[in-house]
């Protein structure tokens, strides 16, 4: 099912999680052992990222270097599948332009489509850890709309090879990223909004917003792209706080603030434990006010740690 008819559907909030493919190497039952305590809240999808190569350096014998390409995450298609299965709950790929070619993509989409994905969320994707800035695959995408673009195009049966005349149409449910505070690129919120505009007009169907600490923040942004004209549903991103240095990581990396009440109760905190208590109740406060606010989804950023989302839903619902 499509998120959008997830929520035409729904009497109830939708409850949503996101969670990191097992690195190469690693069991997916780590993965289970995430979801497994929090299939209890009945969710009504999973998003799964997605993980560039990463370019690294190795030592040959001679002590010279060879730079080699190394994807530390594969497998989210299969994981898809894999939660399909055995939740029988929707999962939802992350799509990105990074380290990807449009065949390459084009390839993913014909795979999801083959295991019934309706929805995927599309990306541009963070840069390379060894760029300053994103630079995309010489055969790939700049942006997420042209991305957006070439999912639209196989929607409507349309395929890179021309000789293909009669291709099937995909029928994918289109996601986007919005930025309550904007993405850290943008020079303004307007522009930045402006832009999502530009995909939501191509036919993207919803946003999934960064994460925020500040309620008015995703009240604020909400407004916005409703006096842009942007009229999708949009979803709020949640993640509780769960140690010190998260506290400078979270908005160096994601361009997000930290209040200063959140701050200072955090700072005072005297062990680990203290600090997850701390991070539980300004999450559980953040859900309930949403909620008061009838935002119709909590969509948590779960990565590998349910612990504290878990004793948040065990009390809001």
């Amino acid at each position: 099912m499509k998120l959008t008819e997830h929520l035409s559907n729904s009497t109830r909030p939708i409850i949503s999680f996101e969670v990191l493919p097992p690195n190469k190497g690693k069991s997916i039952d780590s993965l289970y052992e995430t979801l497994d305590p929090l299939m209890e809240f009945k969710p009504s999808f999973v998003n799964v990222t997605y993980h560039r190569a990463e370019q690294v350096y190795k030592k040959r014998p001679d002590n010279t270097f060879e730079r080699v390409e190394i994807r530390k995450r594969p497998g989210t298609v299969g994981i898809c599948a894999s939660i399909m299965h055995k939740y029988n709950v929707e999962a939802i790929p992350h799509l990105i332009c990074g380290g990807f070619s449009k065949e390459e993509t084009e390839n993913a989409l014909i795979d999801l489509h083959y295991l019934g994905i309706k929805n995927v969320l599309a990306l541009r994707g963070d840069a390379a850890a060894n760029e300053k800035f994103f630079v995309p695959h010489p055969q790939g995408h700049r942006y997420a709309e042209d991305l957006v673009k070439q999912i639209i195009s196989l929607n409507n049966g349309v395929y890179m090879e021309d000789e293909i005349l009669d291709g099937v149409k995909t029928d994918f449910c289109i996601g986007v990223a919005g930025y309550p505070e904007k993405h850290m690129e943008s020079p303004n919120i307007d522009v930045d909004v402006e832009f999502l505009k530009r995909k939501i007009e191509l036919g993207a169907n919803y946003v999934t917003c960064q994460m925020f600490f500040k309620n008015q923040h995703f009240y604020n942004y909400i407004e916005t792209c409703r006096k842009h004209g942007i009229n999708v549903p949009i979803l709020p991103g949640l993640k509780p706080i769960s140690s010190t240095k998260q506290l400078s990581v979270i908005p160096r990396v994601f361009n997000v603030e930290i209040p200063v009440e959140l701050y200072n109760e955090i700072t005072k905190c005297k062990n680990e434990k203290a600090i997850e208590q701390v991070g539980t109740e300004w999450l559980l406060e953040q859900c309930r006010d949403l909620l008061r606010n009838n935002c119709p989804v909590l969509h948590f950023y779960t990565l590998t740690k349910p612990g504290m989302i878990y004793n948040v839903l065990k009390q809001l619902l």
